[in-house]
């Protein structure tokens, strides 16, 4: 079984890294492509076996199943230049939102998926989210979600939620880490704390905060329940926050729905 990774960018990178170093596949069992080849050339010197194709016709007909990991407006380019050499044999793959399964059905005869890693699965930790076409079989399926077993939690998610779950998996990390850079800054300053220790402080809280998460031993509302006491200095600084939140979620996930809509309005398959 040979699996193909066109694009080798951020994401197309992080899953090369995380399905080799996770032994989720093999080297040999990789084929990458990217249309600058030095990145490509890059991820193969570290990552010895890999095979670095030199076009999209080459990667192609030599890969079972094919992870397409660009931009949303270059996939058209892709498709047009693939699409009559598909078989229905090989299988599909989408990372990105605003293509649904049924779009890339539509323009291939191949069994097609949508898999939405996160920056987390460097860490072999965190979720993908899957999405499978109709055509797709059990037992690629079954394949598909053991292999990102072992990087990630899959998480199948509904077309019409695929937007927020990416928000929530995908882009979170980026979201938390805004929040928390916030954070740091502003103990530096109402209190004085450095920013280095400030730093070392969060990071490490965070890191317990996710093991006893992933442990089960509580979840987010006992963790509240737990740590506050009546009268208490969590409580005051858990009322300032409900007190300034407002609307920032909100608006948060009202700006990527409305982005996700015209991003899927601009895209022509």
């Amino acid at each position: 079984m040979k699996w193909g990774i066109i694009g080798t960018g951020n994401m197309g990178s992080m899953l090369t890294s995380s399905l080799v170093s996770s032994q989720a596949l093999q080297a040999t069992d990789l084929m990458i492509y990217n249309r600058s080849p030095e990145k490509a050339l890059k991820l193969q010197a570290k990552y010895t076996g890999v095979t670095v194709a030199t076009s999209l016709k080459e990667i192609q007909s030599n890969c079972d199943i094919l992870f397409i990991c660009v931009k949303p407006h270059h996939y058209k380019t892709i498709l047009q230049e693939l699409e009559n050499d598909f078989t229905k044999q090989q299988c599909l793959i989408s990372i990105t939102s605003p293509i649904s399964v049924d779009e890339l059905e539509a323009r291939t005869p191949c069994q097609v998926a949508r898999i939405v890693p996160s920056i987390t699965n460097h860490a072999h930790a965190g979720v993908s989210l899957f999405t499978f076409g109709k055509r797709i079989t059990k037992e690629r399926k079954e394949l598909l979600l053991e292999t990102f077993a072992a990087i990630s939690t899959p998480v199948e998610v509904e077309e019409e939620h695929i937007r927020v779950a990416s928000d929530i998996v995908s882009c979170g990390p980026a979201f938390i880490s805004f929040l928390l850079s916030n954070w740091i800054t502003a103990a530096q300053d109402v209190a004085g704390i450095s920013e280095a220790k400030a730093t070392q402080l969060t990071e490490n809280m965070m890191i317990g905060l996710g093991q006893l998460l992933s442990k089960k031993i509580f979840t987010l509302e006992e963790l509240m329940e737990k740590v506050t006491v009546k009268g208490g200095v969590t409580g005051e600084g858990l009322k300032a926050m409900e007190n300034n939140l407002g609307v920032l979620f909100y608006e948060m996930f009202k700006a990527t729905q409305s982005k996700h809509k015209d991003d899927k309005d601009s895209i022509e398959l």
